[in-house]
């Protein structure tokens, strides 16, 4: 059963039906109230799968955890505008409703998942299993009490997951892939073609005259929209993360020489030493050899020898003492001079004596060199725990109505003026603007923001915050024709340029088709005949776009063709296709059965969950949505 669930998570049903019980949990997050979420919450119902309601209560806990994976995913908090703008809502209502219509389904076929069943999913699911692979009942009860769960809520749940699961399963396993399907998939990707062809560029179109006037309003006319000025905003910005808020001058000369002697090691080399072992079966062993060691009578090299050390395995390595990873053999070796010989030391793997064969001294950089940095990180780490009482303090004086340039005046922090910008980051002169704090976030914000609008701060990457107000819009609007004349010349004449290669591209097709050999077509043309073999739907080849080869396929072989190939045009004519012979069950088949049997499982899943949607009836009440969303989300 659980492998089923598994095999399930990694298919989008069983990722939506797995989403409610072990995301939540095993992520911790009952500070969302989970244990409200498994009961249903309050009677408001905002949706209802036939006799199944999707409560209030489980809209809110299901939006907060999506949204919750959405910021740990994008590192960085998301506001409501934000989130709705990525869908959020409707990801979680489309979710609900397809869990409430499962279940419906389930319980109309009196489907029932025996305790049986339920307690193997339990026992055999690795989260609540010990290192050595077996049920830990206190780690399944503490991982129920940091979610706010009681093993009864749980158990309920689960067994709702597990019966969802089957009746996904028992629609779409084991589906067969048909065999006209398997040929055709095997036919198109496994057919080559070879082309002649020849390259018609722009200069066998000759001379194209200056457009006349009435040439160029009516093509500036009909493309007007290729010359259209964006909309652009301007904006002041006022930007609080820990780097701007962080003071290191701010910071004492205690503080600093304080946070110095705490890391010293950070600032330099740690002492490294070149170590040699030796391991013995006991003690006795390792002592009778340490005195031949220390009396002369053997080199340390000899007893290594004896006890089948190679060199390879004598040396363990040029190592700071937190590299070794045997506390035991690190303090006998960083205990020893250069050259010395160890007492047997009872380590992790046995006893061993150690040899240390060379110290390199650790370095330490003095705090003068160090103290730019050390002030910087102590003033950044600062910035960061005040950075949400400074976001509270200008929010209150956001609510008051001060306007950006006061607050940042007050604060002794910089106003970002952002100059007339597009959605694009870019100016009217087409370069980018470059100062703009997360583009990604703040663009999109500018341009839904409007004058005078009270706006939600975004929060950076860096874990700050942006205050934003527009200050200009100018609307998008079409560039008279006087101010574009020359690109109107230029696209005029491409698309002259263009009609002439085509018309001579179906007349060099015709004498193609009707007998002409593309030699002599290249000759008329003045341009060279060109070859191209083992040719492959969608993809380029040679002076062949992917267009150009995908129009080759849809040519019957020995006919000719013509198509756009960027500024040129290419005529040519299918000189062969071949194609290796289907063979059922070959290892090719194997693959093309697996990967669409996947795709058909998809298929008929999803019109099996939206004919049991229809049946049972979905109804949504969108007042009682918002308000579960908040507001007017």
């Amino acid at each position: 059963m659980l492998q089923g669930i598994r095999n399930a998570s990694q298919h989008w049903l069983g990722k939506i039906v797995l989403t409610i019980i072990f995301t939540l949990l095993i992520a911790g997050v009952g500070i969302f109230g989970v244990e409200e979420f498994f009961r249903g919450g309050s009677s408001n119902n905002v949706a209802t799968v036939g006799s199944t309601p999707i409560t209030a209560e489980q809209v809110r806990q299901a939006y907060q955890n999506q949204m919750q994976r959405y910021q740990v995913q994008l590192k960085r908090a998301l506001t409501p505008d934000q989130a709705r703008m990525l869908g959020l809502d409707r990801q979680v209502m489309s979710q609900l409703i397809t869990e409430a219509a499962l279940d419906q389904k389930t319980h109309d076929l009196g489907l029932a998942v025996p305790d049986a069943s339920v307690i193997r999913a339990i026992h055999d699911e690795k989260s609540f299993q010990n290192q050595q692979g077996q049920f830990e009942p206190q780690l399944f009860y503490q991982t129920l009490q940091r979610a706010g769960l009681n093993e009864g809520m749980f158990v309920h749940e689960q067994r709702a997951v597990i019966a969802r699961l089957q009746l996904a399963e028992a629609v779409s396993s084991d589906l067969h892939v048909p065999a006209a399907m398997r040929e055709a998939v095997h036919r198109y990707t496994t057919e080559r073609r070879s082309a002649a062809y020849l390259m018609l560029t722009p200069s066998t179109a000759g001379q194209i005259p200056d457009p006349t006037e009435d040439e160029l309003k009516g093509w500036y006319e009909a493309n007007k929209s290729g010359f259209r000025a964006p909309e652009f905003r301007t904006a002041n910005l006022l930007v609080v993360d820990p780097d701007t808020m962080a003071k290191p001058d701010a910071i004492s000369d205690a503080d600093a020489r304080a946070a110095y002697a705490l890391n010293k090691d950070r600032y330099g080399a740690p002492e490294k030493r070149t170590i040699q072992q030796i391991v013995f079966p006991d003690n006795a062993a390792a002592e009778s050899a340490r005195k031949a060691i220390e009396d002369g009578s053997k080199t340390f090299e000899a007893v290594a020898a004896e006890r089948g050390t190679d060199d390879k395995d004598l040396t363990l390595g040029t190592l700071t003492k937190a590299e070794l990873f045997d506390k035991s053999v690190g303090d006998a070796a960083f205990a020893l001079p250069e050259g010395g010989v160890s007492q047997p030391v009872q380590g992790r793997f046995g006893t061993v004596l150690l040899r240390v064969t060379k110290i390199e001294p650790g370095t330490v950089k003095p705090f003068e060199a160090v103290e730019g940095e050390i002030r910087r990180g102590l003033a950044l780490a600062r910035a960061r725990d005040a950075i949400e009482t400074t976001r509270d303090a200008i929010e209150d004086q956001r609510a008051a109505a001060k306007p950006l340039t006061d607050i940042a005046a007050e604060r002794g922090l910089k106003i970002v003026p952002v100059k007339a910008v597009d959605t694009n980051a870019k100016d009217p002169e087409g370069r980018k603007v470059g100062d703009i704090p997360d583009p990604d976030t703040t663009l999109p914000a500018l341009f839904r923001a409007e004058i005078g609008g009270d706006n939600e701060p975004l929060r950076t990457k860096a874990g700050g915050y942006v205050w934003y107000d527009v200050t200009g819009i100018d609307p998008a609007h079409d560039k008279p024709l006087d101010q574009v004349k020359d690109g109107v010349t230029a696209g005029w004449k491409a698309a002259e340029t263009a009609k002439r290669l085509q018309a001579k591209g179906r007349e060099l097709v015709e004498k193609l088709n009707t007998g002409a050999t593309l030699e002599a077509v290249a000759q008329e043309a003045g341009v060279n005949p060109q070859e191209a073999q083992d040719l492959a739907r969608n993809q380029a080849k040679d002076m062949l776009t992917a267009d150009d080869v995908n129009l080759i396929f849809a040519t019957a072989v020995g006919k000719a063709g013509t198509a756009a190939a960027a500024d040129s045009r290419a005529v040519f004519k299918v000189t062969a296709a071949t194609m290796p012979a289907f063979v059922a069950d070959s290892p090719s088949d194997r693959t093309i059965t697996q990967n669409f049997r996947a795709a058909l499982a998809d298929d008929v899943l999803s019109q099996y969950i939206a004919e049991v949607q229809k049946n049972a009836g979905v109804k949504i009440d969108a007042v009682a949505l918002r308000r579960a969303l908040g507001g007017e989300y």
